[in-house]
């Protein structure tokens, strides 16, 4: 089963510091329908004005992975992190028995876009945690890169639950596959360009939902990058 959310379709907020789209029920917006995909909860691509962001705030017993898409965000954390996550990197902060952050667009004169993301964790109240890698900008690594995973290493963020985030990179007229293995789902997100996936077309902030699934088909019609969340079902 293959269910498309188009990216207009998404929850919108919008501040004067802040333009953000969900992809599920977050906050202020909620939609029954709309309330996370198995273990991944939210997916928020928020632009924040120059000098804007969210003061410290706790969470607790959730993995927050973020990806910043262009510009520089500025990171403090009651661990004592102090990191700026700039365009191409990832962080992945466990919240465990809870944490306290502040996230500010780390410029006064640029926006500063990104996507935020929840996944629910295997275990409650576990010791919080932090880390931030480079993805860099090409597909190097190949058309799909490995970028968070269960477990890590090798360059390879940390999360304490079973799923796996690619990134997938593809040139125009390039295609890629990938098998999902029985009992796992996949989230696909798209952050740049155009593609077709199992024929069906998605542009910028598209994603789809696919269940019963085992070979997924990504065929660029344009330079594309997408996040694939292979997820148990």
């Amino acid at each position: 089963m293959q269910t498309i959310r188009k990216s207009q379709d998404r929850g919108h907020v919008s501040l004067d510091w802040l333009d953000s789209r969900h992809s599920f029920s977050f906050g202020g917006y909620h939609d029954d329908r709309h309330m996370g995909f198995y273990d991944l909860r939210v997916i928020n691509q928020d632009i924040i004005a120059p000098a804007g962001g969210f003061p410290t705030h706790s969470h607790k017993n959730m993995e927050i992975i973020t990806y910043v898409l262009r510009g520089e965000l500025a990171h403090k954390d009651s661990l004592g992190t102090v990191a700026t996550i700039r365009a191409g990197e990832v962080q992945r902060m466990t919240a465990g028995r809870g944490i306290s952050h502040s996230e500010f667009n780390a410029s006064n004169t640029l926006p500063v876009e990104l996507l935020q993301i929840w996944i629910l964790p295997e275990q409650t109240d576990i010791t919080p945690g932090y880390e931030q890698k480079d993805i860099g900008t090409s597909n190097h690594d190949g058309p799909l890169q490995t970028i968070v995973t269960k477990g890590g290493g090798n360059g390879v963020l940390n999360i304490h639950q079973d799923m796996t985030l690619l990134r997938g990179q593809l040139r125009a007229g390039e295609a890629v596959c990938y098998t999902l293995l029985n009992n796992r789902a996949a989230w696909i997100q798209m952050v740049a360009g155009r593609l077709t996936m199992n024929d069906e077309a998605l542009l910028p902030g598209d994603a789809t939902a696919l269940t019963n699934q085992e070979t997924l088909t990504f065929i660029a019609e344009e330079n594309a990058e997408f996040l694939l969340f292979d997820l148990k079902s």
